[in-house]
C-alpha cells in the first residue's frame, strides 16, 4: 500500500527529492523517460550537499530544458510504500513552476516532454503524482 502525506515543513536534511508541477502558457508540462511508456511530473533526487531549491531548479532544467521560469515551493510531501526504501517514509519538496523558455535539446534520461491542456492518464507513478496535483489544487496553487 502506498501512502502520500503532506506537511507545511520538515527538517531540511530529510528532504530527498524535489518534484515540480509545471506549466507553460497555461498548459501542463510532463516528461517521458526513455525507458518507460508513461509520463510524469519533472523531478528527482537531491544530490549530496545540494540545497533543495537548487535540486528543483536542476531537475526542472534537466528534465524539461526549462531556461527561464518562476519557481516556488508548495509544501513537503512524503511517500511510504512497501516496495520503496524498505517501507520507510521518504520526504520531498513539492514545487510549482511557470516556464517561459525552453532549450531545444534535453540533457537527461528524458526522451521527450509534452505540453498539453489536459492532465495525462498514463502516469509513471499513478498512486503518487495525481495526489501531488490534488494537494497543489487544494492549496490554490493550480
Amino acid at each position: 500500500m502506498t501512502k502520500v502525506k503532506f506537511y507545511d515543513s520538515i527538517s531540511d536534511e530529510l528532504l530527498k527529492f524535489a518534484v515540480i508541477i509545471s506549466k507553460t502558457q497555461g498548459k501542463w508540462v510532463f516528461c517521458k523517460h526513455k525507458e518507460r511508456d508513461t509520463y510524469e511530473v519533472p523531478g528527482g533526487h537531491r544530490e549530496e550537499n545540494e540545497d533543495i531549491m537548487d535540486t528543483a531548479r536542476r531537475e526542472l532544467y534537466e528534465e524539461t530544458g526549462a531556461l527561464k521560469f518562476d519557481l516556488k515551493p508548495i509544501c513537503v510531501y512524503s511517500v511510504t510504500a512497501e516496495d520503496n526504501f524498505d517501507g520507510q517514509e521518504t520526504f520531498g519538496l513539492l514545487c510549482y513552476a511557470d516556464i517561459y523558455e525552453f532549450e531545444e535539446k534535453l540533457h537527461s534520461e528524458i526522451e521527450k516532454i509534452i505540453i498539453t491542456e489536459k492532465l495525462i492518464e498514463s502516469w509513471t507513478y499513478p498512486l503518487i503524482q495525481p495526489e501531488l496535483l490534488k494537494e497543489a489544487e487544494r492549496r490554490g496553487i493550480i
